[in-house]
């Protein structure tokens, strides 16, 4: 287990004894297409790293589905509120293609941080990193166009163009389908 973390870009900051400490309490789980791994309005009990496939979390608007983030190989899936407050999150996590996650305990994992320095500084930066993500997110969506929107996704995550429903990354970029249709329209 240790070299498939080794592997994985999300756990290369670990040294040896902390990937063999970590290890003991991961789970290997494969998944299909759809299948909802968070639920929102649960306290979610599990930390899951994606090894393979990708995954989008969404929230349930009035008549839609709004998507907000979208996760591939080596991404971190879990609920902020469960992770720090213990308490119900606000979002679904969908796997949009068969995946293979790594899975663990919240509480294993806290129990790590409670004994393991390293592991306790590597979940704080963890948490920091996706922080900056949603901060970056949340400023491009006040202040860019969807078509300046589009570009930068396409530039940052191209497989994912190929690879996810245009009616998931047309709600991701804050447009209708035809919008969407019409800013690649303009692109090519």
């Amino acid at each position: 287990m240790i070299e498939k973390l080794k592997n994985i870009a999300f756990f290369n900051s670990l040294s040896d004894n902390s990937l063999r400490e970590l290890s003991a309490y991961i789970e290997y789980v494969k998944h299909k297409k759809g299948t909802i791994i968070i639920r929102a309005d649960k306290v979610e009990p599990y930390f899951y790293v994606l090894e393979k496939g990708i995954a989008r979390a969404y929230c349930d608007g009035e008549n839609q589905q709004i998507t907000f983030w979208f996760g591939q190989s080596g991404s971190v899936l879990f609920s902020f509120n469960s992770y720090i407050n213990n308490r119900p999150g606000y979002e679904n996590i969908e796997l949009l293609e068969n995946s293979s996650l790594l899975k663990i305990k919240l509480g294993d994992l806290f129990s790590l941080y409670e004994h393991n320095p390293e592991m306790a500084n590597w979940g704080r930066k963890m948490a920091e990193q996706e922080l900056i993500a949603t901060e970056r997110r949340l400023i491009d969506r006040a202040f860019k166009g969807a078509a300046e929107r589009y570009q930068e996704f396409v530039t940052q995550s191209p497989e994912l163009i190929k690879r996810v429903a245009l009616k998931h990354i047309a709600s991701y970029l804050g447009v209708t389908q035809v919008t969407l249709s019409r800013i690649r329209a303009a692109c090519k």
